[in-house]
């Protein structure tokens, strides 16, 4: 499973991260998250304009297949709908530090560099990154069970919320029912680290 020096294609899967400058927060509010969330979909999912040769996507620039806001990072289990992703994230990632700059009266770089990706290379991988990115608040300690942090996709896959942002059924569609992948999700334990390592945030 490649990672770092990726190639973007379309038709694949990629795990997309990154983090606060200096481990800082980059959500501070609840409005933070959500207006984050607009801006995926306005930048990312709905985005008609998808590369340097003024070429135009009718279906725009990719799927959200999971995802998970931190309070000092995120994560995007995504499948591209086009070559071109560093332009689009840039634009993304801009506008949402230029607003957080703004409200809190802040200068300087709100993320730690660049976004980082990772390619997921086969379908039947998607369950590991999905089944990490859904943990990440009961592994750093804000709630006990992932249904229970409100910014992830997790209330989608397992049928708590009706969200149109996420598309989990390439996962979903891996498991006999919402409840048998909730179940995946909550019987992880230390054996199953080494599929998802590559996964992990430096």
């Amino acid at each position: 499973m490649p990672y770092r020096k990726v190639i973007f294609r379309a038709g694949e899967y990629y795990h997309l991260y990154n983090r606060g400058n200096n481990l800082q927060p980059i959500f501070s509010e609840h409005e933070n998250y959500l207006y984050f969330l607009r801006l995926i979909r306005k930048h990312l999912v709905e985005r008609n304009q998808v590369s340097q040769r003024n070429l135009v996507s009718e279906s725009g620039g990719l799927d959200v297949i999971a995802y998970c806001l931190m309070p000092n990072h995120y994560h995007l289990l995504v499948c591209l709908k086009i070559d071109v992703l560093p332009a689009l994230m840039q634009s993304f990632t801009l506008a949402y530090s230029k607003s957080i700059n703004k409200r809190f009266e802040r200068v300087g770089s709100l993320f730690q560099g660049p976004f980082k990706a990772i390619h997921i290379d086969r379908d039947e991988y998607l369950l590991h990154p999905s089944r990490y990115i859904h943990l990440n608040p009961v592994a750093a300690g804000l709630v006990r069970c992932p249904e229970d942090w409100e910014f992830s996709s997790h209330g989608e896959y397992i049928g708590l919320r009706q969200g149109t942002l996420p598309k989990p059924q390439i996962v979903l569609d891996q498991f006999s029912s919402p409840d048998a992948y909730r179940q995946f999700v909550e019987t992880y334990d230390a054996n199953d680290q080494k599929p998802i390592e590559p996964l992990m945030l430096d």
